[in-house]
């Protein structure tokens, strides 16, 4: 586990320039994959970055007590999340349109964290630990790194600051934090289960093992604060859009009209309908929907009509 996580060792070099080398690709691979709305090309980026193994290296350091590597791999998370930031900014730079969540779909995966997410990453950071524990399973490791999110969301961090989206970067950071402290928490778990503390080759531990758990898991929880707001809110819009479908369906299907589509966004609830001339009434929709019970739902109304005309050949 030391070789695999560490940095440090006649081979230090070697593992370092590695590490920038696949991670300065990773930004690109990403930040290219997020400006085209690639998924595959983003999924590509994750198997290739190496932000996991320092991080979960921070969680050895921790248990085995060595402070030097402690710090090394922190402060290589925190430099490497610093250059794929400034990676997805520039390549913002080049782009002549802003890589924001209204236009594409992988910002808007990523900047509206939920406990969900945090779910997810508590089990994957216990997945990546096992497998660095276990040899007899380390061909599950790429499929750790597709499952976790780490460069992309910091890629979608630099392209939507570039873009002005300073919200959607706040997001797409504490996705990423959210990742990094799942991680962490759950590889200390792992790794006490293991008794690797045991088994540490550190003659004079310089780290309180407990004290760092206290603080890893502090951290988390404060996450969870955000995280609880955002999942709330993602609820709601749910509730609000299922509540509203129907009763636009029935207003527009009374004027011969059809509905297109009913979404959510920042505004309220979104209905796009589609019809002939004349247009139906939006304050008969207000009026359905208050007798409906939701009066309390913004909805903003997007009336497109539509003409058939025949022009016939002579």
């Amino acid at each position: 586990m030391h070789d695999q996580l560490l940095f440090d060792g006649p081979d230090a070099g070697k593992k370092l320039s590695a590490f920038w080398v696949l991670l300065v690709l990773a930004g690109m691979i990403a930040s290219a994959g997020i400006a085209s709305d690639s998924t595959a090309t983003v999924i590509g980026a994750m198997i290739v970055a190496p932000l996991m193994t320092p991080i979960v290296g921070t969680a050895f350091s921790v248990m085995t007590g060595d402070r030097p590597n402690l710090f090394r791999s922190l402060g290589l998370v925190v430099m490497g999340s610093v250059v794929v930031i400034v990676i997805g900014w520039l390549f913002g730079q080049l782009l002549p349109v802003p890589i924001v969540a209204q236009t594409n779909s992988q910002v808007a995966s990523r900047v509206h964290p939920d406990l969900i997410d945090l779910a997810a990453a508590l089990a994957t950071g216990a997945v990546g630990a096992f497998a660095v524990l276990r040899s007899d399973v380390s061909n599950t490791l790429p499929g750790v790194a597709i499952a976790i999110s780490l460069v992309p969301p910091l890629c979608v961090v630099g392209l939507t600051l570039e873009s002005g989206a300073e919200g959607q970067a706040t997001g797409a950071l504490i996705l990423f934090l959210t990742n990094v402290g799942a991680i962490l928490l759950s590889a200390l778990v792992v790794m006490a289960l293991y008794h690797v503390f045991e088994v540490s080759s550190v003659e004079q531990p310089l780290v309180h093992r407990r004290f760092a758990g206290i603080v890893i898991s502090v951290f988390v929880v404060l996450l969870m604060v955000p995280l609880s707001i955002s999942s709330a809110r993602i609820t709601k819009d749910t509730l609000d859009r299922e509540n509203v479908a129907p009763v636009a369906e029935s207003w527009a299907h009374a004027a011969g009209w059809s509905i297109r589509s009913v979404s959510s966004s920042e505004a309220g609830v979104e209905v796009s309908a589609s019809g002939g001339l004349p247009e139906p009434s939006p304050q008969a929709l207000r009026k359905d929907l208050d007798a409906a019970g939701l009066s309390g739902v913004h909805v903003v109304l997007d009336l497109v009509p539509s003409e058939r005309v025949d022009l016939p050949g002579k």
